[in-house]
């Protein structure tokens, strides 16, 4: 009895520390925080799923792609997830998209893990990004320190093994989160952004900034925030919904391939709200169904 009652209190604690705090300090007015914590700090995850068309080795191949945004502590000097609620820890939005699509016989798997404080004025924390092929493994790992310091290990040679420190500039990977959390805090104009790890690592580019122009633009009942790299010959365009919780509906990324100007194209396919955590059983399988994969 005893057991459960502790249980219960440490159970209690634990619910106002992460879901009662206000982890949000830039919304403008209390409505915008209570909603803002209602729909991220409920408990569950937020699942989409997406039809995808992926660009690879100078042809399109059908595929998936699934988007899951969850709320979680930080710790910032480990830079890894907290285990326990603690003054040390800084609110994130986390984003784990994930990518899979097949080439010809064999198939592949990516998945970049992006690590956004809810306050907006900062940096992302950490970038990881790690593909998976029948050729072999890439691994890249970003952690904002002094500068953000960036670790590259693959099985291609010129990208093996490196270690590089990069000043703080946009990076792409972090504006997936901050476009749900705030869009009118999205970097807009002529400036310098370190493309996605996905990109960089597969189309074997210098890790570093490059010149962009970015846009945002509204239409009926959406926003489009396009980046573009001149010196790259790439431009993506991600479209999401104008109103809070600004739900991602697709997006779409021109460059070229082996001398094709091609495009790789994601249009959702479903969104629900899952503790997907806890549903790892035979029984659970079932779940797949409702985003279509």
């Amino acid at each position: 009895m005893i057991y459960l009652l502790n249980k219960y209190i440490l159970f209690t604690v634990n619910f106002f520390l992460l879901f009662c705090s206000n982890p949000h300090p830039e919304t403008k007015n209390k409505n915008q925080q209570q909603s803002f914590n209602s729909y991220w700090y409920r408990g569950t995850a937020e699942i989409t799923s997406f039809q995808l068309s992926q660009v690879r080795y100078g042809e399109v191949h059908k595929g998936t792609a699934v988007h899951i945004f969850v709320t979680e502590n930080f710790l910032p000097n480990k830079q890894v997830k907290a285990d326990h609620n603690n003054a040390k820890n800084i609110p994130v939005l986390k984003l784990n998209s994930v990518k899979k699509f097949t080439t010809g016989i064999y198939p592949y798997s990516l998945m970049t893990s992006s690590f956004s404080p809810i306050d907006t004025n900062k940096k992302a924390l950490k970038i990881s990004f790690s593909a998976q092929e029948w050729c072999g493994n890439t691994y890249v790992q970003v952690n904002n320190k002094n500068n953000f310091d960036i670790e590259s290990h693959s099985y291609f040679e010129t990208n093996a093994d490196k270690k590089l420190s990069l000043k703080k500039e946009v990076l792409e990977d972090e504006i997936w989160n901050l476009l749900r959390i705030s869009p009118k805090k999205l970097p807009i104009g002529k400036m310098n952004i370190i493309p996605s790890m996905e990109f960089l690592s597969l189309h074997h580019k210098k890790i570093k900034a490059y010149e962009a122009i970015t846009k945002l633009e509204e239409k009926d009942s959406f926003f489009y925030y396009q980046i573009e790299y001149p010196n790259l010959n790439r431009k993506i365009t991600i479209q999401f919904t104008n109103q809070f919780p600004y739900n991602i509906l697709g997006w779409e990324e021109t460059l070229n391939s082996y001398g094709k100007k091609l495009v790789t194209k994601a249009t959702k396919i479903k969104t629900i709200q899952s503790d997907y955590w806890n549903k790892h059983k035979v029984i659970h399988a079932s779940d797949r169904k409702k985003l279509g994969l």
